[in-house]
């Protein structure tokens, strides 16, 4: 069991150092922090084993995803390649009653918090208005309204305020979103009513052909404490240090000190969607840099250097990720189209005149053309 804030070295986050937080880096080193460290010390060989697990599986089949696009089996698919760590390290470290709201990139968020492979295809495949049941999972369907998340879990966690529980509410949104008003709205709220939130930006440097220098002249950290929002800049794309910052932010929410706003600094390696093409906005020399910064081959440096990754290990991961890849793929292409009528099911909690008329003359418009096609 984790202790109090009190009990350990609290980070001070009133003022963003530019530097990112990093435990390890990128050539798999693990450095020291007063500060950090003892918020990951309890992680043993096997729990190290499963979050660089996680990281694989999650880039294989967001890989596949992109292949089945291309394939003409997905309509969209929106990459997470490159942002594993901040995914997995900071999923990780929540609770299953925890809530986490998501823009439509968590792929491995969603991996981790129990989502089945076929449920993440249904949106983007066209086969449902969402993808799976929010409360069998404590997580939200992906949000496409940039930022709109942040004020749902804002909302959600000044519900778990007054109801006296010590949950948690995550917003993850990108670097772009920062600049909505919903996003800047929530951080009012929640500074104003200590909600426990927990505010997650995955500054990947782009919002979709905007680099994050359009967005801000600062670290985006710097924004939050002008709200009253403490604020951690971590290295995205070092698991460890991931985990620590999130652990961090969450013991403050459960113990009472309200919000916090993590900026994680990682980079888009994929394009923004399966329908974007990089090449015509990337510098190709930033791209090889941050390519050197792989998260998934900075832990694996990390964990072959401490003889944890042996034969067997990289064995049981390849299995692990053939599978999730061959799930994917035959769970996408064997859902099937849904009938045209449902498309009012689950609009509304009660029905009402408005859709029920919707439903009549949506009916009488698919016998019409049933008709004319005979």
């Amino acid at each position: 069991m984790r202790t109090g804030l009190s009990e350990k070295t609290q980070p001070t986050a009133s003022a963003i150092d530019d530097e990112p937080v990093q435990l390890l880096t990128p050539e798999g080193v693990r450095t020291e922090s007063v500060e950090y460290d003892t918020w990951v010390e309890d992680l043993t060989g096997d729990d190290l084993i499963a979050i660089y697990q996680d990281m694989v599986v999650v880039r294989r089949f967001d890989n596949e995803a992109t292949a089945l696009q291309r394939q003409g089996q997905l309509g969209l698919w929106p990459p997470s390649l490159g942002q594993e760590a901040a995914q997995i390290g900071s999923a990780r470290a929540l609770r299953k009653d925890d809530f986490v709201f998501t823009s439509y990139r968590e792929h491995g968020v969603a991996y981790v918090r129990g989502v089945q492979l076929e449920d993440m295809t249904r949106v983007w495949r066209g086969t449902a208005n969402s993808g799976w049941d929010p409360f069998t999972v404590n997580m939200a369907t992906p949000a496409v309204i940039i930022g709109a998340q942040t004020l749902h879990a804002t909302g959600y966690a000044m519900g778990v305020q007054r109801d006296g529980a010590d949950s948690v509410a995550v917003a993850y949104f990108g670097d772009g979103a920062t600049s909505q008003g919903d996003v800047n709205e929530a951080m009012i709220f929640a500074a104003s009513f200590k909600a426990p939130v927990i505010f997650f930006c995955q500054n990947n440097q782009w919002a979709i052909s905007e680099p994050v220098g359009v967005q801000t002249v600062r670290p985006i950290a710097d924004r939050a404490p002008g709200f009253g929002i403490p604020s951690i800049r971590v290295d995205g794309n070092d698991v460890l240090a991931v985990m620590a910052a999130m652990r961090v932010a969450l013991e403050r929410a459960r113990t009472g000190g309200g919000a916090t706003f993590i900026e994680a600094v990682t980079y888009r390696m994929g394009p923004h969607t399966t329908s974007d093409d990089p090449s015509r906005y990337e510098d190709l020399g930033e791209r090889e840099e941050w390519a050197a910064k792989d998260p998934i081959q900075r832990l694996e440096r990390y964990l072959d250097d401490q003889g944890i990754l042996t034969d067997d290990v990289r064995t049981a991961v390849k299995a692990a990720e053939d599978d999730a890849a061959k799930r994917f793929r035959a769970a996408c292409i064997a859902l099937e189209d849904p009938e045209p009528m449902t498309i009012f099911d689950n609009v509304y909690a009660e029905p009402h005149s408005g859709l029920e008329r919707q439903k009549r003359e949506y009916a009488a418009y698919l016998s019409y053309i049933e008709g004319g096609t005979r």
